[in-house]
């Protein structure tokens, strides 16, 4: 009998690795969106073309409203959450109600990926098309990561949820590394290639979008749905995302540490997500850096960012998450506040200003995905994760907009990056106050051996 307990328990065990391995390339999949579209080549190609149609007061006029060529990207990004906060929870809602993860997974990781290979016809002065195609992949984009952070509580024990999320975090930061080096072969062999800068850029986004969808097929294959009790069709419809959200919002009314830690992760990711994708914007306006000098400080990033998101997890396990976090939101202080400074024509101070944030990035954020998982309720962890998706990788709204609005009204992107420093000082102040056992305990989960 002990035999067979045994062979079983091994068996579950050995199932629960096969997941959580198939798990960890969607992050592989799917970072490459974020590190090539978003942060590198989207937000200055996208202002060029801007740039191209603009008046000569340099301002495009998207459904008749004036807007400064410079600031359009970050306005897209602002736009692209507006839409999310609809189809997130309805996308979760539905992840939630039927057990059917994977399907909506599949559907919107290939919306993203259609819409980010389309980037490819995106020339001249389309900024139009470029902010629609951007919109729809950024929203698509966090949809799936929705139903994809779900996955976690089901596929890792809560001892293991540190762990798991910060080897997921490391695997996109090397495909976004490996991908990186590819896309800088192609700008800098471009005439060797025969064609023109602007053509290597669009080929550069467009493998995003070919190897998002490619990689994709490895998770579908591994992860499994889980059967839900009293599981029935769900009611799929862009206006019933407010009434999810709302819904959502007055059941975690019930767990206040919950919402206080949502809180402050809404305010430092805000900063983290903003310094993500207009750190290019910023390089290459106010600083002055060439696109290789970009790909190359973006790439030191990524290749930091592996080890410092397995860095981190390993100081999870010895002085818990949120201490680690915590330490993390003062150094991202310091690196954002240090922009503020750097010399323009400078390259070497740009890399060191890299380094600082590769060294944070992975583990800020994978530490934080784990501790929101031992604080939701169990068997609605999508429904939780779409809110906690609402401010997570490139669809913040707050820090893109203030940074557009800062540049809008002063014409300096170093006042703009600056400006970010609030958002790491209020959420390290907020999160602070957050007492992670308690919050566990609250919603029925065990409390963290280490805080």
């Amino acid at each position: 009998m002990d035999t067979v307990a045994e062979r079983s328990a091994d068996g579950r065990v050995a199932e629960r690795r096969r997941e959580q391995r198939g798990w960890y390339f969607y992050d592989w999949a799917n970072s490459v969106f974020s590190t090539s579209v978003l942060t590198v080549f989207l937000g200055p190609y996208l202002t060029e073309v801007a740039r191209a149609a603009a008046d000569p007061q340099g301002f495009v006029h998207p459904l008749g409203i004036p807007v400064r060529a410079g600031s359009f990207f970050a306005y897209s990004i602002s736009a692209s959450v507006l839409l999310a906060v609809l189809v997130m929870p309805v996308a979760a809602g539905v992840a939630d109600r039927t057990g059917r993860k994977k399907p909506i997974l599949a559907f919107f990781a290939y919306l993203g990926a259609g819409a980010t290979t389309g980037m490819f016809f995106l020339s001249g002065d389309r900024y139009l098309l470029g902010g629609a195609l951007l919109i729809v992949a950024n929203v698509a984009f966090g949809a799936a990561v929705v139903v994809y952070h779900a996955f976690l509580p089901q596929i890792a024990a809560p001892h293991e949820r540190d762990a798991v999320s910060s080897r997921g975090w490391a695997f996109g930061y090397a495909a976004g590394a490996l991908v990186l080096v590819a896309n800088l072969a192609v700008f800098l062999g471009h005439e060797s290639l025969g064609v023109d800068e602007g053509t290597a850029v669009r080929i550069c986004l467009a493998s995003a979008g070919l190897w998002w969808g490619l990689f994709t097929i490895v998770p579908l294959r591994r992860l499994r749905d889980r059967p839900v009790a009293g599981a029935g069709r769900a009611r799929i419809s862009l206006g019933g995302g407010g009434r999810q959200l709302l819904a959502t919002l007055r059941d975690l009314r019930r767990y206040p540490l919950t919402l206080m830690f949502l809180g402050a992760y809404l305010l430092y990711n805000d900063g983290v997500q903003t310094v993500i994708t207009q750190a290019s914007v910023f390089g290459a306006e106010e600083l002055g850096m060439e696109q290789a000098t970009l790909i190359t400080a973006v790439l030191l990033v990524q290749v930091l960012a592996v080890a410092g998101a397995l860095l981190m997890g390993r100081l999870a396990e010895r002085f818990g998450a949120k201490r680690t976090i915590l330490g993390s939101l003062v150094a991202w202080t310091a690196t954002v506040g240090a922009g503020y400074f750097l010399p323009a024509g400078a390259p070497v101070w740009f890399f060191v200003l890299a380094a600082g944030i590769g060294l944070v990035l992975g583990g800020s954020q994978a530490l934080s995905r784990s501790l929101f998982a031992q604080l939701i309720p169990r068997g609605k962890e999508a429904e939780y994760f779409a809110l906690y998706e609402i401010s997570d990788r490139g669809t913040s709204w707050l820090g893109p907009l203030l940074f557009g609005l800062t540049y809008q009204l002063t014409g300096s992107y170093r006042d703009a990056i600056i400006s970010l420093v609030v958002f790491f000082v209020l959420g390290f102040a907020l999160l602070l106050r957050v007492p992670v056992a308690r919050a566990a305990a609250a919603v029925g989960n065990p409390a963290p051996a280490r805080i």
